[in-house]
């Protein structure tokens, strides 16, 4: 975003040169570099939209620099009265506000103007479409002028598209809708897509004299959604899916009025502002020792205030502990304490901040192996991004019935309480998944859709003995649901889950883990597997299957609701209890590859353990680098590509050497898989 250093001093007193401005602002979060002499680029992170614009940069300058940050209040009620109606028949617009203006003369903008926009990179168009770019860039919210003439129905509605398939955009570019696209429409048809841009047929011209000036509020994901559909991406665009100002949108819309009445004449109406779906305000209570919890430096409570206070937070209360804050409506980006230890920390200076080593605990006495593979457990899947679940022993014994566990299975040897606190969870748990589902609906009903939630507890399972047999499991759950952020990277469940197995392996040091075919009848057989050490099954990952999910009301939202459950004492029976120092290797290693087809139903796991098991010393790895099924492929079979790393520890391996024995190893496979080279 190009910043002129001259239009922000209409907001906030600026003394110093530019260099020194822009690494303030570079140090406080916000990269900005010197473009040339009195012109600051300055690249906006996608959290922070209420800093696309010259007044939200100005007021993080005023807070770095602690001066008064200077914002008019441009609202006016007085106009005349209209029957213009404004109808939202969809939750996606929450706002809409606008005023007709009769009577504008249509030119060119002043030339202080056309130079402003200019040098921040938009180009003059005339003036009213001209004060809606100024209005946008100054205050951060778009937008939109249509020509009141070819309005029909003296109304404006918003509504998704529905059935209508194409719209014709200012540009002249006849474009696809998505059915679910949000439009401006009139009395007829559609005139605008929202938030993104007008329609041609609507366009501000030469001869228009009645304009209709809007200012709404859409919701973020619908604008990107739309825009990426589209492929159509432009200054209201971007500042709309990163979320604007819904109570700041009046003051632009009255500031444009004001312009426009003052550049281009022309009488301006009473506002019309619909507001179907209000915004609730959010409020934190912040208390003033997580500053120096988080950040590891103590921040007297009146320099936490006054930094609070510049940033344009509303202080509602304070006392010892904490202050009552409300949060302004244009930082969409703050939702919890670590959001205002974030704001602090920016501008008290991350440079002041000291380095600290942190402390280590000392135990008196040596754990016993099974605490501290807990404890390693924990902190892996912690640092996974989980959050810890505890949860009652007791489950509803008709959960094994929904999660289809077979009669014979061990889980249907329940221990049944003598006086249940509850009738529906009357029996001791055989095994974590009950539970982790049940928080995972609570979690879901609420509308909490980034669910990552792990248990470690015991089990219970009834013997001939007195006493049940007591396990310790590891229990996981994972839900996400896609388009929650604008960077994330979406990854399969299954890989995910199967990727936090072999953390937890690596992290145990076991070495010997591997997986196979599923067996459990809840999981989805194409997206699940059991999990082996040393030919004993010790649990299972995978994916919830459909059935499952129907049968537990879980079909909506349909992202993949992912599952571990591993029993830690055969977990312990499989680490390897010494680490092993191994050096760098001193002599080149030697690769070669086959390309291999073999039946498709044989398991490429086969394969590579075959290759495992060929006894020689020379061999230090092996890897797939391809599985391939399709065309050029014969009927029933599929084409492997496996990588084999030759190196010897004591001497460098001659090409005579590796292709003799290399050539020995592919009739070896060959023979083992029935398979031939491709």
């Amino acid at each position: 975003m190009l910043v002129p250093l001259e239009w922000l001093k209409d907001f906030v007193d600026i003394r110093e040169p530019a260099e020194e401005i822009s690494e303030a602002l570079t140090m406080a979060g916000l990269e900005a570099t010197l473009k040339e002499k009195g012109l600051l680029e300055i690249d906006i992170t996608p959290n922070r939209p209420d800093c696309l614009s010259i007044s939200g940069i100005a007021r993080e300058i005023a807070a770095i620099k602690r001066r008064e940050f200077r914002l008019n209040d441009y609202r006016f009620s007085e106009g005349f009265k209209s029957d213009f109606r404004v109808v939202i028949d969809s939750p996606l617009c929450r706002r809409y506000a606008g005023r007709i203006i009769r009577g504008v003369r249509i030119d060119e903008s002043p030339k202080w103007m056309k130079k402003r926009l200019e040098v921040a990179g938009i180009r003059s168009i005339n003036n009213v479409v001209d004060i809606t770019n100024y209005v946008m860039l100054e205050l951060g919210h778009p937008l939109h002028a249509f020509d009141l003439r070819t309005l029909k129905g003296n109304m404006i509605r918003v509504d998704i598209a529905g059935s209508v398939k194409e719209f014709v955009t200012l540009d002249g570019q006849r474009r696809l809708l998505p059915h679910d696209a949000l439009l401006i429409w009139d009395g007829e048809r559609p005139v605008a897509l929202a938030g993104i841009m007008g329609g041609e047929e609507t366009e501000v011209k030469e001869d228009t004299t009645d304009i209709f000036l809007e200012s709404a509020y859409f919701e973020p994901s619908s604008i990107r959604k739309t825009s990426k559909a589209l492929g159509l991406m432009t200054e209201s665009s971007y500042r709309f899916e990163r979320g604007t100002d819904i109570e700041g949108l009046i003051n632009a819309l009255d500031r444009a009025a004001s312009l426009i009445r003052e550049i281009c004449g022309g009488e301006v109406s009473e506002r019309i502002d619909t507001y179907s779906y209000p915004l609730q305000p959010k409020s934190i209570y912040f208390r003033f020792q997580t500053v120096e919890r988080v950040l590891g430096v103590k921040i007297s409570s009146d320099k936490v205030t006054e930094v609070l206070k510049n940033l344009g937070f509303i202080i509602r209360n304070r006392d010892d502990k904490g202050l009552k804050i409300d949060i302004p409506t244009f930082r969409v980006d703050i939702s919890m304490e670590t959001d205002i230890v974030e704001e602090i920390a920016r501008l008290y200076g991350y440079q002041n901040i000291p380095s600290t080593v942190p402390k280590a605990e000392l135990e008196a006495e040596p754990s016993s192996s099974l605490s501290k593979t807990l404890k390693t457990i924990k902190q892996t899947m912690l640092f996974s991004g989980f959050s810890e679940s505890i949860n009652y022993s007791f489950m509803n014994p008709l959960m094994l019935d929904l999660l289809k566990i077979p009669p014979e299975d061990i889980r249907r040897n329940t221990v049944e309480l003598l006086n249940p606190l509850r009738k529906d969870e009357s029996v001791l748990r055989t095994f974590l998944l009950p539970s982790l589902l049940q928080a995972l609906m609570l979690n879901i009903n609420r509308g909490v859709m980034d669910i990552k939630l792990f248990e470690v507890s015991r089990v219970f399972l009834k013997t001939d003995k007195e006493l049940p047999e007591e396990r310790v499991h590891l229990g996981t759950v994972y839900f996400y649901k896609k388009g929650q952020w604008l960077w994330e990277t979406p990854t399969e469940t299954y890989y995910v889950m199967k990727g936090v197995v072999e953390k937890l392996a690596s992290a145990l040091n076991i070495k010997r883990l591997y997986f196979k075919d599923p067996t459990e009848p809840f999981l989805h057989k194409g997206k699940s597997a059991d999990i082996f050490i040393d030919n004993k099954r010790v649990g299972y990952v995978g994916v919830l299957s459909p059935e499952v999910r129907e049968a537990l009301d879980l079909r909506e939202p349909k992202e993949d609701i992912g599952i571990i459950e591993l029993d830690i004492p055969s977990l312990l029976e499989g680490m390897d209890k010494e680490i092993k120092f191994t050096p760098l290797p001193r002599y080149p290693a030697v690769q070669r590859d086959i390309s291999l087809l073999v039946p498709r139903e044989l398991k490429t796991g086969d394969v590579i353990s075959y290759l495992e098991g060929y006894p020689s010393e020379l061999i230090e790895d092996i890897r797939l680098f391809d599985l391939y099924e399709g065309k050029n492929i014969p009927e029933g079979m599929k084409s492997l590509g496996i990588s084999i790393i030759y190196r010897a520890d004591n001497r460098t391996l001659t090409d005579e050497e590796v292709d003799s024995l290399h050539t020995k190893i592919v009739d070896y496979i060959i023979e083992k898989t029935g398979g031939r080279l491709r």
